[in-house]
């Protein structure tokens, strides 16, 4: 179908990145792209072809398969491709076939890399990796949404001036907000109660309208620290409002800013040492959330935020051996406690549950496993206690199967690799993320260089792996680009850990057997795996950007739910992300599905 100036126009102007080019770069744009019909089934593009262009469906679907046949997309309306064969080499990575009859938009090479050049929205958007973050940030250059405490406090002006003191204190702060309905009006602390209410003696019936600070300063959730730091030292004051569009969102007081930097995770670590009982500990790990807030906020990567979590829930784990051995005495023989699941790669979030297991030395007697049971249950109570919920699965060393001597853990890992039955498989992948947190060290060494070895040495085993790492798969569909969840309380919402970090993990573990890897953390393991030619350099590189894509998408999220004072989870609503934000967190999701597809067809080495 011919397309006329004026529709390629409009069409471009409701596309991202164009629709945020000057009109006139759209309307020369226009004069310059190439308009395509591709009929049913007929082919746009085969792999290894030279590509003309970036293509954009004006019209019409498109399926986008990997050099094994495997599907890895369905494009429609607005959706663009061939952007990544044409930057990398100007050579088609997949094939493209239509699905209906097709209308095809195609910007030139040369248009695109003009584009690219010459407008930052352009080079964003065609910029496939995650922007390296700035670093961490201090308080003074911290967004005032992360520094406030919401919904404050709040009194209208009529309130009695002694009824203001009782929730003050009831409530253990130190103002109210004096507001009528969603209008503020004036501030009241205990300083004004004190140095109006108390020292000139008003009468009983003063309402806070008489004492309060009428009209305050506020300041915005997008102002930053400095602001606040600022407008308190100029003007003497420890209280600042925050509003937003005239509404009354928060508050900033000096407890605030000396709570934002008390907060940190060798600050928590410190307390949580020097807790006396799972209680106490339990009361600095609900700080975590916050914690959270704050990394990301600051600027730290996502491979940084998971790992300061991570030590805070290994601090708590060491510390609690510590009181089960002071509560049990000495133990009958050396034991090694160790995490498997997101705490064994360094991977926790705002949302963990606990993945545990005992290795005991083999001099350990029937009659030793009574204290180690004990022992396992106090740290196993203590972290749930601390909220490292128990294993749905029961992977925890109470669990008495996972709490053995080393010969018989050597006796598991000889038979799942033996033979790997779909129950073998799954332990495999859960245990072959284990890592030491307390105890003897060395009783894990040698069992876990020598189930590597035996491990990579069977071809049938690894081959078990491959298929069971598949088993999780981007959500990739038709409704843009996504599969969302179909029913129930997270319906039409995306798992960015089953369906997103999970695949990825498990792709890295399977590397990881194939060369012999010691590392159990996923983005350690894919540089590993680079580094000892499993992967090669370009298929290292896209996987790595597309992970940490996916991961800071899932932080990001988390985030947000903390900020409007919701439980973290995992579950993202498409809708929450920009038009921009669904292609790369799309594109994304294609790199890994390609992958899955190569290691699946025994091609580790996709370039």
């Amino acid at each position: 179908m011919p397309l006329s100036h004026d529709e390629i126009t409009r069409f471009l102007k409701s596309v991202h990145p164009y629709d945020s080019l000057p009109h006139d770069v759209v309307d020369d744009l226009a004069k310059q792209i190439e308009v395509r019909e591709v009929g049913e089934n007929d082919s746009v593009y085969e792999l290894g072809h030279t590509l003309p262009g970036v293509f954009v469906i004006y019209e019409g679907q498109v399926e986008i398969t990997d050099e094994n046949g495997a599907v890895v997309s369905h494009l429609g309306l607005r959706n663009s491709f061939g952007e990544r064969g044409l930057l990398k080499d100007g050579k088609a990575a997949t094939h493209a076939r239509a699905n209906a009859p097709t209308v095809l938009i195609v910007l030139p090479p040369d248009l695109v890399k003009d584009l690219i050049d010459g407008h930052d929205v352009v080079s964003k958007f065609f910029d496939r990796t995650r922007g390296t973050r700035s670093g961490p940030q201090s308080l003074a250059t911290s967004a005032i949404d992360v520094l406030m405490a919401r919904d404050p406090a709040t009194c209208p002006p009529g309130t009695p001036v002694d009824e203001a003191a009782r929730i003050m204190r009831d409530r253990h702060i130190s103002s109210l907000c004096v507001t009528e309905g969603d209008k503020l009006l004036g501030i009241a602390t205990l300083r004004d109660i004190s140095g109006k209410f108390v020292a000139e003696e008003m009468p009983k019936d003063t309402t806070v309208s008489a004492i309060m600070t009428a009209d305050p300063i506020t300041l915005s959730p997008t102002d930053i620290g400095s602001d606040v730091l600022h407008v308190m030292m100029e003007r003497g004051i420890g209280h600042i409002p925050i509003s937003e569009a005239g509404k009354l969102v928060g508050i900033v007081t000096q407890t605030d800013l000396t709570h934002y930097q008390a907060v940190n995770s060798a600050e928590l670590v410190r307390r949580i040492a020097q807790a006396d009982t799972a209680e106490q500990m339990a009361k600095v790990t609900t700080e975590i959330p916050q914690l959270l807030v704050q990394l990301v906020a600051g600027g730290n990567r996502h491979e940084i935020v998971t790992r300061l979590i991570t030590d805070i829930a290994d601090t708590v784990t060491r510390r609690l051996l510590t009181l089960a051995e002071d509560k049990l005495g000495p133990p009958p023989a050396p034991y090694l406690w160790l995490a498997c699941g997101s705490q064994g790669r360094q991977e926790q979030t705002g949302v963990s549950d606990q993945d545990n297991c005992l290795m005991l030395d083999d001099s350990v007697t029937e009659a030793d496993m009574d204290y180690f049971a004990n022992l396992a249950k106090f740290v196993s109570d203590g972290l749930d206690t601390c909220g490292y919920f128990y294993c749905p699965g029961d992977m925890m060393a109470t669990n008495t199967r996972w709490c053995q001597p080393v010969r018989v853990w050597r006796d598991y890992f000889q038979g799942w690799i033996a033979k790997p039955n779909p129950e073998a498989q799954m332990l495999a992948s859960v245990m072959f993320d284990l890592r030491p947190i307390g105890g003897a060290f060395d009783l894990f060494t040698d069992l876990h260089t020598d189930t590597l070895a035996a491990a990579n040495a069977n071809s049938i085993f690894v081959a078990h792996m491959i298929a069971n790492s598949l088993k999780h798969t981007p959500p990739l569909g038709l409704l843009r680009g996504f599969a969302t969840i179909r029913s129930g309380e997270h319906r039409n919402t995306l798992d960015l850990k089953h369906n997103g970090v999970v695949p990825v993990v498990d792709l890295a573990r399977v590397y990881s057997l194939q060369g012999k890897l010691t590392e159990a953390n996923t983005r350690a393991r894919l540089k590993a795996a680079e580094a000892a030619g499993v992967l090669s350099h370009s298929g290292a590189h896209d996987l790595l950007d597309a992970y940490d894509l996916i991961a800071e998408t899932r932080l990001e999220h988390q985030v947000r739910l903390v900020k409007s004072d919701d439980k973290p989870d995992n579950y993202l609503p498409p809708s929450d992300l920009s038009d921009f934000e669904r292609s790369h967190l799309r594109d994304a999701f294609v790199v890994v599905k390609t992958m899955q597809s190569a290691v699946g067809h025994g091609k580790g080495m996709l370039g």
